[in-house]
């Protein structure tokens, strides 16, 4: 199963991660980190959760065919690509097409109460 993790992590921990890697030669999981919860639920809006599944073992598309999938308007469709192609959760290939390399996504994250 080829699957991405989505997850909230510091900077250093994703530095010390990618130093460890280097040294050991081992390759990791892929994943997706975020500074913060919110830019995470940002990312993964409830429409924006709708084109990933959309695109989950689909391939390459084009904007219009992701637009058809999800039952929105291709202009909608598109800026929510763009914020998933920022965002490194989505490619767009050389011809134009986007694509969701993964078939499965594991979104981890620790909520804490405010002291």
């Amino acid at each position: 199963m080829n699957a991405v993790r989505l997850e909230v992590r510091s900077f250093d921990d994703v530095l010390g991660d990618v130093a460890k890697a280097w040294k050991t030669g081992e390759a990791t999981e892929p994943r997706i980190s975020f500074d913060n919860v919110e830019d995470l639920w940002k990312a993964l809006s409830p429409k924006k959760m709708d084109i990933l599944k959309a695109m989950t073992g689909a391939g390459q598309l084009g904007i219009r065919e992701v637009s058809r999938k999800v039952g929105r308007d291709v202009s909608a469709v598109h800026r929510d690509l763009q914020a998933l192609i920022v965002a490194g959760i989505v490619d767009r290939t050389d011809d134009g097409k986007v694509v969701f390399p993964y078939d499965e996504i594991h979104v981890d994250f620790t909520l804490r109460g405010v002291a």
